[in-house]
């Protein structure tokens, strides 16, 4: 069964330097997922030559590459071809990067090891606009903002106006239980709202803050001090 959305095949960009392990992506893609491979890129230079020819609808990026590694190459690809969905490909022990590629765009971080259903999974998902994130990496990105954290000043809290430059009350409360973990129906119940009223205030703190993603908001929150780990009593 060919993935589709509207009645199109979901379109693939493959960037990765190894060309045995691109061959082995577009395997994956075209016949366990029914995708559509439109290009394949060995460096980040090229990946962006391509995004911007080609505008693919799910790009499946290298991290360590030549000439433009995958988080430069991502960076300047959101920026010309917004649209675009990154999910970035990297090596759990040698990557030291997953950070930077979340501020430069990426919705989806992937393990190398990762099997083909969670390849197939993760490309449908960010392409309905959810963020894919690998278990033992977010791990690794909470800690590393606990180490970071624990070095600086807390900024105070800001201020819970209506206006269009700050949060509302709910929309910090949805915040704060977003950076603790839970997902949209354990906010709802513990905010006892529905789960759509949860879903518009993360759409309206998503474009107050100009993030693009839940991983986003919640890491934004912890950097600026404005919650912690733990879900508010």
């Amino acid at each position: 069964m060919t993935a589709t959305i509207k009645g199109s095949p979901i379109r693939i960009l493959l960037v990765d330097d190894h060309r045995l392990f691109r061959q082995g992506l577009r395997e994956i893609c075209e016949t366990k997922g029914g995708f559509k491979v439109v290009g394949e890129a060995e460096n980040g230079r090229r990946a962006v030559d391509l995004a911007n020819l080609l505008q693919p609808d799910v790009i499946l990026m290298d991290i360590q590459m030549p000439e433009l590694n995958g988080i430069q190459a991502t960076s300047y690809i959101i920026e010309n071809v917004p649209l675009v969905r990154v999910i970035m490909l990297t090596m759990f022990r040698q990557d030291e990067h997953v950070f930077e590629a979340i501020k430069a765009g990426a919705r989806g971080y992937l393990l190398k090891d990762a099997d083909w259903q969670e390849v197939v999974e993760a490309i449908y998902a960010v392409h309905r606009g959810e963020a894919i994130i690998n278990p033992a990496l977010a791990a690794r990105l909470l800690d590393e903002f606990r180490e970071s954290q624990s070095h600086k000043p807390k900024p105070a809290p800001p201020a819970k106006g209506v206006d269009d430059n700050q949060l509302t009350t709910g929309e910090m409360d949805v915040l704060q239980l977003v950076a603790a973990g839970l997902d949209n129906k354990e906010i709802a119940d513990q905010l006892i709202v529905t789960e759509k009223t949860v879903t518009n205030r993360l759409s309206s703190l998503y474009k107050k803050l100009h993030l693009n993603n839940r991983t986003q908001a919640a890491l934004y929150a912890l950097r600026q001090g404005w919650t912690t780990l733990d879900p508010p009593k």
